[in-house]
């Protein structure tokens, strides 16, 4: 015999939406839309155009106009009537999401739970302005954060200043409303006033504007545009430079799926051998 008590259980699917554009959800994502009873989605950070993956009769929710109790009282229903719910979110659901708190409230209601990634509104940005972020001999590295002071507090230590120390390239989130303190904080962490900066505003949205700048003019670009919400910041000395020669690609780099060219690899030695720091 089957067993009826999982036959009837319910199912919530946390759905990363992508920055807003609805053509970059994935395949996952439309399909989990699809088979839902119940679609959650805040209409300030999605665009509407993602219901159009929803089956006629499906229950719609737009969570902007409800506190998080009346999701969970969702989930709760879900969890008696044996239904699917597809909980969308803005971006992708592991970045300030406030995925977790729901994912251990499923758990104590005994759901099944999944999530969808989604596009990060950085790596939009970073594609609408057509920048790497990674480029090789200056930044390796990427550092997602938030301005302190706004409504969740940080924790010690993560302070912009203190990751701006690191001088590669930072995503900058939820902080356009205190552009005066972001400038204070990056520059007191060592970056100069002319490390180059990309603004983005509503990004993939239609209303989305992209300009660039500097740090010494970070403040008066947000100002001049009037930029306090929906607004990304990428930062540092990547966004500004030209290419230098992969490695990985190098005739001379070999791996499981290519040999090195001989002549190519001595060379490449040779270049790793004069690099400052290399003896």
């Amino acid at each position: 015999m089957s067993d009826t008590s999982l036959e009837s259980r319910g199912r919530v699917t946390f759905v990363g939406a992508g920055p807003g554009a609805a053509d970059l959800l994935t395949f996952r994502a439309a399909r989990a839309i699809a088979e839902a009873d119940v679609v959650i989605w805040a209409a300030s950070l999605v665009q509407e155009e993602v219901l159009q993956h929803a089956r006629e009769g499906a229950e719609i929710l737009d969570s902007s106009l409800i506190p998080m109790e009346a999701v969970l009282d969702v989930y709760g229903r879900a969890a008696q009537d044996g239904t699917k719910v597809a909980r969308i979110h803005s971006g992708d659901p592991s970045l300030w999401g406030a995925v977790q708190e729901q994912l251990d409230r499923c758990r104590e209601l005994g759901l099944d739970t999944e999530i969808v990634p989604g596009v990060s509104s950085f790596a939009a940005v970073a594609a609408i302005a057509q920048r790497e972020l990674t480029i090789p001999e200056v930044a390796q590295s990427v550092i997602l954060t938030r301005l302190g002071g706004g409504k969740t507090p940080m924790p010690p230590g993560e302070e912009v200043r203190e990751f701006a120390r690191h001088g590669t390239t930072m995503a900058i989130f939820l902080s356009a409303a205190r552009s005066k303190q972001l400038v204070e904080e990056l520059l007191e962490g060592g970056y100069v006033p002319e490390t180059p900066v990309v603004v983005a505003y509503q990004a993939t949205w239609p209303e989305e504007l992209l300009l660039t700048c500097t740090i010494a003019t970070l403040e008066a670009t947000v100002k001049e545009h009037r930029l306090w919400k929906h607004t990304l910041f990428l930062v540092g000395p990547a966004l500004g430079a030209h290419g230098t020669r992969s490695h990985l690609y190098h005739p001379g780099h070999f791996h499981t799926f290519r040999k090195a060219d001989r002549a190519a690899r001595r060379q490449l030695r040779t270049a790793g051998a004069n690099e400052p720091g290399s003896q």
